[in-house]
């Protein structure tokens, strides 16, 4: 039986257990993934994972609760499970106060979006993995295989997403806290893909042999990588995209929002969520538009909006999760062609990572933290030593505004390669950036 029949089949057997005055919403997400994890370019250790948990909530009026399990597989074990969530949430339920808020979906929408990959065999992608560490202290960890989510409810929607991709996070070690750090990830495995990301690696590896250099505070030109630029991006998307947030004034945009701030023109970011991993539905059962701009041509256009918010400020859902934050962000590539980075920067700084951020100042969306695994010291356009970690105190509308010189037109597709609980499904799409004046504080 196909993972989609069984939670059809579940989807089916709590819309029996309901009665005519209830409402239920069902979520699901489910994995068979492999992985497996490298020290010193050898397996250390190998596996392969299969879960699928269940999330529940139960309606009546203005009144829900919800609750979850973990499913074994066995259709008589996990039925009686459910009936017996459905039984101790329907207690629970008659306990709480109304949800003013409470917003889900009644006119059923259903959907179904399978995207299988072309992914390689454990044995292949072991022996090309272990090929690329030759030689080389290769540390990291592959996981592949597909992640499944589903939607149902008692109005008889029925919502499946099915993606099927591969993620290899993976550092060089040269010793002391000097290492490169790298990824590979997609859809379609491509053994010149991974080949030409080792080859990068390599050759930073070796810049980093070299002595290291220690500059002194201040403001310098610096390129930033698209894995550099990820993390700017997830403090941009730690509030600064969601309606709740512009409306409580916690955005760390919100002189965008309100006032007027802007960043450069050239800056365009969207939530993709058709081409990202991630779900095109929300466990209320609101579907997702494939493309919501939230910055275009540099000034703030649209917002996230979840069903909680839309209910609250009287406006429409886009199909936003509870915390309203991109899970499939995009933003658009420039003009810089990606050879010619270390000319253009000419003499200044090479980010390959940054770490540790927060913020300094929300309201005025500035940001700190460190740098992290290769940073080089670039000199005539080439690299001369690599850089001991720095300290960054810089705001948003400097780096991708008043400064920014400009945005690689090659593009990286970078998968969160968290799997604490189970594998995520957010992305971010993003070029490299080329930025003036960067103000290093330690």
């Amino acid at each position: 039986m196909s993972v989609q029949t069984y939670f059809n089949e579940l989807a089916d057997h709590v819309t029996s257990l309901v009665s005519d005055e209830e409402v239920a919403n069902l979520s699901f997400a489910a994995e068979d993934s492999d992985f497996v994890r490298f020290n010193q370019s050898k397996v250390r250790q190998a596996g392969s994972v299969q879960q699928r948990e269940l999330g529940l909530d139960l309606i009546k009026g203005s009144k829900h609760c919800s609750g979850s399990l973990t499913l074994a597989g066995d259709s008589e074990q996990d039925r009686a499970r459910v009936a017996k969530l459905v039984t101790d949430l329907r207690e629970r339920r008659d306990l709480l106060p109304d949800d003013p808020h409470l917003l889900y979906a009644t006119e059923p929408n259903s959907s179904e979006l399978i995207k299988t990959g072309s992914l390689p065999s454990g044995g292949d992608a072991i022996g090309q993995i272990q090929e690329a560490g030759q030689d080389r202290d290769l540390v990291g960890i592959y996981a592949a295989g597909s992640i499944y989510s589903g939607f149902a409810n008692t109005f008889g929607q029925r919502n499946w997403h099915q993606s099927e991709n591969y993620n290899l996070d993976w550092s060089y070690y040269h010793g002391g806290d000097k290492a490169t750090k790298s990824s590979y990830a997609g859809f379609e495995w491509d053994p010149a893909g991974l080949a030409s990301k080792a080859e990068r690696a390599a050759s930073q590896l070796e810049a980093l042999a070299r002595p290291a250099r220690k500059v002194e505070r201040g403001d310098y030109r610096v390129y930033l990588t698209p894995a550099a630029l990820r993390e700017i991006m997830g403090m941009l998307s730690w509030g600064g995209f969601g309606l709740k947030s512009h409306k409580t004034k916690e955005s760390p945009l919100i002189q965008m929002v309100e006032g007027d701030a802007r960043l450069a023109s050239s800056v365009t970011i969207r939530e993709l969520t058709g081409e990202g991993i991630a779900p095109n539905f929300q466990e209320q059962g609101f579907l997702r538009p494939d493309a919501v701009t939230l910055i275009e041509g540099g000034a703030y256009k649209d917002c996230l909006i979840s069903p909680r918010s839309a209910k609250e400020y009287g406006v429409e859902t886009n199909g936003a999760t509870a915390w309203e934050s991109p899970e499939s962000i995009d933003m658009a590539g420039g003009s810089l062609v990606e050879a010619d980075v270390l000319k253009e920067i000419g003499t200044g700084i090479y980010v390959s990572n940054l770490w540790y951020l927060n913020w300094s100042d929300r309201s005025s969306c500035r940001t700190t933290g460190m740098t992290r695994f290769a940073t080089f010291w670039v000199e005539g356009g080439e690299i001369v030593a690599p850089l001991n970690v720095m300290r960054f105190d810089e705001t948003a509308y400097r780096v991708l505004g008043s400064n920014l010189v400009g945005l690689t037109a090659e593009r990286e597709m970078i998968l969160d390669a968290g799997s604490y609980g189970r594998r995520e499904t957010s992305s971010a799409r993003l070029p490299g950036a080329l930025v003036n004046d960067f103000k290093f504080t330690l």
